[in-house]
């Protein structure tokens, strides 16, 4: 019983029932029957019996415990030694880096047990971690690839700079690359490091009192060199004036990654749109283009870490700037929501609440 020839673990040095559950069952069986006895008033002597007799009544408590013993060990193997052994395989292949494991649960789901919920958790464990692995390789993928072609800009007209005699204008135009790829680069660390502290929570919304309505205006002013580069035809609809309670550092990214990427994506003689309601709960700010819009399934994907669904806009991001405001959101309690259809553009719909909430109000 004590052999471990038969567990498809080697570490597994014991059975679930060893000797002394075969003891346990033959005192059991013969306290039981004692007490039966004297129960029914019919106590026997044992020092009377025949020895025969005696043999007969221990054969039949050594029978009655071994039959005992391996059908109660025949009921926990069948139900749960063998799922426990498939759940610690299960296991060792996640840990040995195999996301694709499942386990199927064991019964319908109207008659679930324990080791069923324990297996439909194991299995969305397995899912996240899955998830979380495939996020991380995309994650060092695409900063390698943000890092390598700002760097290879540098690099190369650096060398153009040392190596050759170029004219004034040639010169110019490699300090511009170089100077323009070295701002890319450090908006690239910049938004990292802040969204790192974000989801870490580093950086926690310091709330206070001020206009949004005016911050709106002063986010929408630093563009207006864009716009009119461009011709874009730029609308503002605000209210004169909108207190809130918020992170006015924090808020004031969300305005101007929006705007930004809607003055990025709107072509030549295009509009671009940017509205605000309120009401005695919340402020809605609404940015609309008449850009390329995007298919659905890029929509499924415009917050994800480094993600740009138009390839073409490429050099002017890094893919950054939807993650980090929809991080900036949750801690704030405000949402975001986008609309938008291929070929004529997008709109972001912002809700924030105009107050802390009642739990986070000082006394």
């Amino acid at each position: 019983m004590r052999t471990t020839a038969r567990f498809s673990d080697q570490r597994v040095k014991k059975s679930l029932f060893p000797l002394s559950t075969f003891g346990l069952f033959f005192l059991l069986f013969a306290l039981l029957t004692t007490l039966q006895m004297v129960m029914i008033g019919q106590a026997i002597d044992y020092r009377s019996l025949p020895a025969r007799t005696v043999a007969a009544v221990v054969g039949f408590w050594v029978a009655a415990s071994v039959c005992s013993t391996l059908l109660t060990g025949l009921t926990i193997r069948r139900h749960y030694q063998k799922p426990i052994e498939e759940f610690s395989e299960a296991a060792r292949k996640v840990a040995g880096g195999d996301f694709s494991v499942y386990l199927a649960p064991r019964h319908p789901m109207d008659k679930t047990t324990h080791l069923d919920v324990l297996f439909m958790d194991f299995n969305k464990m397995v899912e996240e971690l899955g998830s979380i692995e495939t996020l991380k390789t995309d994650f060092f993928s695409n900063v390698s690839h943000e890092f390598k072609t700002p760097l290879a800009v540098i690099q190369t007209n650096a060398e153009l700079l040392q190596k050759k005699p170029l004219t004034e204008a040639r010169r110019q135009e490699c300090t511009d690359a170089i100077l323009q790829a070295s701002r890319r680069l450090s908006s690239l660390i910049t938004n990292m490091l802040k969204l790192n502290k974000l989801e870490k929570q580093v950086i926690r919304p310091l709330p206070r009192v001020y206009d949004v309505c005016s911050q709106l205006c002063t986010c929408a002013l630093q563009f207006e060199d864009v716009w009119e580069k461009k011709g874009i035809d730029f609308e503002a609809d605000l209210e004169d004036r909108v207190p809130v309670c918020a992170d006015e550092g924090l808020l004031e990214l969300v305005w101007t990654n929006l705007l930004s990427n809607a003055l990025k994506f709107t072509p030549e003689g295009g509009r671009v749109t940017l509205a605000q309601t309120s009401d005695d709960r919340e402020v809605t700010v609404t940015v609309s283009d008449t850009g390329c819009g995007m298919e659905e399934a890029t929509l499924q994907r415009i917050f994800d870490k480094f993600y740009q669904g138009d390839t073409s806009h490429a050099t002017e991001g890094n893919g950054l700037g939807l993650a980090l405001v929809r991080r900036i959101l949750e801690l704030s309690e405000g949402t975001i929501a986008v609309t938008s259809t291929p070929g004529q553009g997008s709109t972001f719909t912002v809700k924030i609440p105009r107050s802390l909430p009642r739990k986070e109000q000082p006394l």
